[in-house]
């Protein structure tokens, strides 16, 4: 069965290992439910989707209430969908609750999450430039990105400043993946799995959890020699 959860980030904190601490983020992955089985005879692929977090019906629509309803389960607030292979099908079935249990074996996961948003930014924040000159003479946009125009030639491909270019824009809000991440401790009875180190986006933000797809030599030594 393949190891996916959805969950909150609930802060970070710290976890003492003998002489040394590990920074740690909280999350409160769970309990979800299946909510659907997708099958590739009926929607042609194999896949899982499961509902976490209860919402009152009145803040929600009909038709997520009547897709709950049909899995025998109340109206969810969020509803992820995990491929699967279809041998593993058979693992699941409709109102199934999965808990911080799937991760109990698992040493390494990869969480992904939104990041914190940081409106619209200048090229100093948003791209690192250092800025322009400071001396006698200069113009009052230290801060500025200076003349595009050499790069406002696209050749073939009318005028235009080229796709890509590093410019001042909007900064955060993007979906982001952290790999690999070491599993430090669970807490069945809390639904709480603490992974080393950051995680995109604030407290109370969602993510999503699922064990590791790639990792490093090392990390997959250490995997191999815990199965």
């Amino acid at each position: 069965m393949a190891a996916s959860l959805i969950g909150k980030k609930l802060g970070m904190t710290r976890v003492y290992r003998g002489d040394m601490q590990v920074p740690v983020t909280v999350i409160q992955a769970g309990p979800c439910y299946v909510s659907q089985i997708k099958t590739p005879d009926k929607d042609g692929y194999a896949a899982v989707q499961i509902a976490f977090e209860d919402i009152k019906p009145r803040r929600s629509t009909r038709p997520v209430i009547g897709h709950d309803h049909q899995a025998g389960l109340t109206a969810k607030r969020h509803h992820r969908e995990f491929r699967v292979d279809e041998s593993e099908l058979e693992n699941y079935e409709l109102g199934q609750e999965l808990n911080v249990d799937v991760f109990e074996s698992v040493k390494f996961v990869d969480v992904i999450g939104t990041s914190k948003g940081k409106g619209f930014q200048g090229v100093m924040k948003r791209h690192g430039f250092k800025g322009q000159l400071a001396s006698h003479g200069v113009e009052r946009k230290h801060r500025s990105a200076g003349s595009i125009n050499a790069h406002a030639v696209n050749a073939g491909k009318a005028g235009g400043v080229k796709k890509g270019k590093k410019m001042a824009g909007h900064m955060g809000d993007e979906r982001v993946t952290l790999r690999s991440l070491d599993v430090i401790e669970i807490d069945k009875d809390k639904h709480l799995i603490l992974v080393k180190g950051p995680i995109p986006g604030p407290k109370q933000g969602l993510v999503q959890i699922r064990e590791a797809i790639r990792l490093y030599r090392s990390k997959a030594r250490i995997a191999s020699e815990s199965s």
